[in-house]
C-alpha cells in the first residue's frame, strides 16, 4: 500500500515550520494529478450515480475515520448547496454520529456492521452506496460494498492505493493513488485531500447533470444566512437586470431564486 510507504522527508521533529509547511505543500501538489489519472473512473461513478438519483434513489457513503468524516461532511453540504432535501445523500460513518468527533475504538473492523447501519434507512435497489477507503482494506466499507452489491444495489468506492479489497467489491471504483505522506502512514492529508476532491466532484457533476446548477449559478441553495440572500440578490439583478430593491422583493416573496427566475419570466 502506497499510502503507508515511508515519507520522502525524515527527521521532521528537527525541521523549523517553514520547511514543514514547505514540505507538506510541495506533496500537497502532486493531489490533483492523481485525481486527474482517475477522471474516467470518476466519470463512470457520476454517470452511475445520476442514473440512480434521476430515477428517485438516494447516494449512501459508508466509511470509518476520516474517510467517513469526509463522506459526513459532502452529504451535509449538498442541500445548503444545491437545494436537494435531506436525506438525498446520506453519510454513514462507522461508529454512528458519535465518531464524527472521537474515534471510536475499532468501529471499521465490523465488517456485518455497514450493512446494519444502512438498512435503518430502508434502503432499496434504487439507491447507490460509495465506499470511501483511503487504505482500500476497511472491513466496515468492503462489508458494506458486498453486501450492497449481492442485494442487487449500485456500489462504488474512492480509495487512494491501487487493486484494493474495497476496489474489488465495487461496480464502480475510483483509485485515487495518492502515495506517501508527509507523515508516514497519516491518511488525513493527501489521501483525504484527494478524497475531499473527488468527494466534491461527484456531487457538484451529479447535481448540475440533474439541474440544480443554471449557467454557472447555485439558484437552489437555501438562503440560510445573510450572505447567501445577497448572494441570491445578485443573482437575480445580473440575470434580470432588475435593482437591488426589486430583486430583494422578489426574493422575499419567492423563496428562492429559481422560483423567483421563474415567475419573473412568466410575467
Amino acid at each position: 500500500m502506497t499510502t503507508e510507504s515511508a515519507s520522502e522527508y525524515n527527521n521532521l521533529e528537527t525541521l523549523p515550520t517553514a520547511a514543514l509547511l514547505a514540505g507538506m505543500n510541495q506533496l500537497d501538489q502532486t493531489v490533483p494529478q492523481a485525481v486527474a489519472r482517475a477522471l474516467p473512473q470518476l466519470e463512470a461513478l457520476v454517470e452511475a450515480t445520476v442514473a440512480r438519483l434521476g430515477a428517485g434513489g438516494r447516494l449512501f457513503y459508508i466509511g470509518a475515520g476520516t474517510s467517513g468524516r469526509l463522506g459526513v461532511l459532502d452529504a451535509s453540504e449538498c442541500p445548503p448547496t444545491f437545494g436537494v432535501p435531506h436525506g438525498v445523500v446520506v453519510g454513514i460513518i462507522a461508529g454512528g454520529d458519535t465518531a464524527i468527533r472521537r474515534a471510536v475504538e475499532n468501529a471499521e473492523d465490523d465488517a456485518q456492521q455497514a450493512w446494519q447501519d444502512l438498512q435503518a434507512y430502508d434502503i432499496t435497489d434504487k439507491d447507490i452506496v460509495v465506499g470511501i477507503a483511503a487504505s482500500g482494506r476497511t472491513p466496515y466499507v468492503i462489508g458494506g460494498l458486498e453486501q450492497a452489491r449481492q442485494h442487487g444495489l449500485a456500489t462504488g468506492c474512492i480509495v487512494c492505493n491501487a487493486d484494493s479489497a474495497v476496489a474489488a467489491a465495487a461496480e464502480f471504483p475510483v483509485e485515487v493513488v495518492t502515495g506517501s505522506e508527509f507523515v508516514t502512514g497519516s491518511t488525513r492529508l493527501k489521501a483525504g485531500t484527494g478524497q475531499k476532491l473527488a468527494l466534491n466532484m461527484l456531487t457538484t457533476a451529479t447535481f448540475i447533470r440533474l439541474g440544480r446548477v443554471k449557467g454557472n449559478k447555485m439558484v437552489d441553495m437555501q438562503l440560510s444566512n445573510a450572505k447567501l440572500v445577497d448572494r441570491g440578490e445578485k443573482m437575480l439583478m445580473d440575470e434580470l437586470g432588475l435593482e437591488q430593491s426589486k430583486a430583494a422583493e422578489l426574493l422575499e416573496l419567492h423563496g428562492s431564486v429559481r422560483a423567483a427566475l421563474a415567475a419573473y419570466s412568466g410575467h
